[in-house]
């Protein structure tokens, strides 16, 4: 039996059982369905339909097709499809997928643009495009109003090193982010986060709290920062920064606890990843004390970070207790919870903004420099610089409209 390859798009208005009834005059002539998608934009639809059909019975197929089309008010057209056009897009679907995604306050058609373009010299094709965010209000407050779109690219990358590079530039151009990741199943099933916890979980740095009140706030800040740009080595710096801090009554270090200041989006990641099953740690060069205290916030699993020395008159002596939570540590840590936790590192995500994060940024499947500094974000493949944290969500692929309705409404 002679078969033909027809190509059915059907545009128009949305509306229920559309679809549906499409499928049931498709089976009247037992059409094999080789390929099928379906959009649908400000309730206008786009659905593909890719058949195979006897050709005694196509042109009854188009027909009644046709009158469906017109009887619920939508365009239909037939497009022919040769077996050799057929077997040529067969052996391009075995080609590598990447996911890109691009967010930030608001997006417009020169940011989408931009990088239509770097996508297209890249070589790759677009294969879909969706937004994973709300939509934006035309009126009212814009205050916490996000953008996602994701792009789901087919091929492998001319350049990887100068595709990461013009992503990085147009971030920094055009007032958004990008995160291009591989699509494949480590992508799909994440289970392990680590979190640096200054200016990152936290907007401040809880050891230049600490010295504000200790009367040494400018010369601690000044240490703090140098390090976070890696101008000196973390380890001698956080010496240095503890000994400024010697005689402080440690009795402040609850009321700084109670007065942390949350990072945007952070309630909503954290409600999200253990609602999800995600393993959460944090990693910080900073303090055991305040780490606990977010711990029983959001129900951290695992808390590493610096203790310091307290004397018996309940004051600060001015050294630590223990090994040091520096770059290198807190990689080993984020191997030595995945061991635990028997995850594979490609599944682990991390999460910072200083040098001193750059080794388990590395070391993790997905590294993310969040509102990090220049040189964390050069040497970082993805970065979050528009958004709150909860911008980390939208690289794992999570959408608005699910999460919304997971948590019922209070997100």
């Amino acid at each position: 039996m002679n078969e033909e390859l027809i190509l059915i798009q059907i545009t128009g208005e949305d509306r229920p059982g559309l679809t549906a009834s499409m499928m049931e005059i498709l089976s009247r002539y037992n059409c094999d369905v080789m390929d099928i998608g379906q959009a649908d934009i400000h309730n206008t639809l786009s659905l593909g339909i890719l058949i195979r059909v006897g050709e005694e019975d196509s042109g009854h197929v188009m027909k009644h097709v046709l009158f469906n089309a017109s009887a619920l008010g939508v365009t239909v057209r037939f497009s022919p499809i040769s077996k050799e056009d057929y077997t040529a897009w067969v052996g391009r679907q075995g080609k590598n997928r990447f996911i890109l995604t691009v967010l930030g306050r608001k997006l417009e058609a020169r940011q989408m643009a931009a990088v239509a373009n770097i996508v297209a010299k890249q070589g790759f094709n677009i294969d879909a495009i969706k937004r994973l965010t709300g939509r934006a209000p035309l009126d009212g407050p814009r205050e916490g109003v996000r953008a996602c779109i994701e792009f789901s690219l087919r091929g492998e990358p001319k350049d990887r090193s100068e595709l990461q590079a013009d992503l990085m530039h147009l971030s920094s151009e055009l007032e958004m982010d990008c995160s291009l990741q591989r699509d494949n199943m480590f992508r799909r099933m994440r289970r392990l986060i680590c979190f640096d916890m200054d200016s990152t979980l936290i907007t401040t740095e809880v050891i230049d709290e600490l010295a504000m009140r200790a009367g040494v706030g400018d010369e601690v800040k000044e240490i703090t920062a140098r390090a976070m740009r890696g101008e000196i080595d973390f380890k001698e710096s956080f010496t240095e920064r503890c000994k400024l801090l010697k005689g402080l009554d440690v009795s402040v270090m609850q009321d700084i606890a109670e007065h942390l200041p949350i990072t945007e989006g952070a309630d909503r990641l954290m409600y999200v990843l253990k609602r999800y099953g995600y393993k959460i740690a944090i990693l910080s060069g900073g303090f055991t004390f305040f780490g606990e205290y977010l711990q029983k916030r959001w129900g951290i699993d695992y808390v590493y970070a610096n203790e310091l020395e307290v004397g018996e008159d309940g004051r600060l002596t001015g050294n630590y207790v223990g090994e040091i939570v520096d770059g290198r540590r807190k990689a080993e840590l984020l191997r030595l919870i995945a061991q635990v936790e028997k995850v594979d590192l490609q599944q682990a995500i991390a999460v910072g903004d200083g040098a001193n994060d750059l080794p388990m940024l590395s070391e993790a499947g997905l590294g993310i420099a969040f509102h990090a500094k220049p040189r964390v974000v050069a040497n970082a493949k993805q970065s979050i610089n528009t958004i709150g944290l909860d911008g980390v969500l939208y690289f794992l692929g999570f959408k608005d409209s699910y999460l919304d309705e997971k948590a019922g409404g209070r997100l």
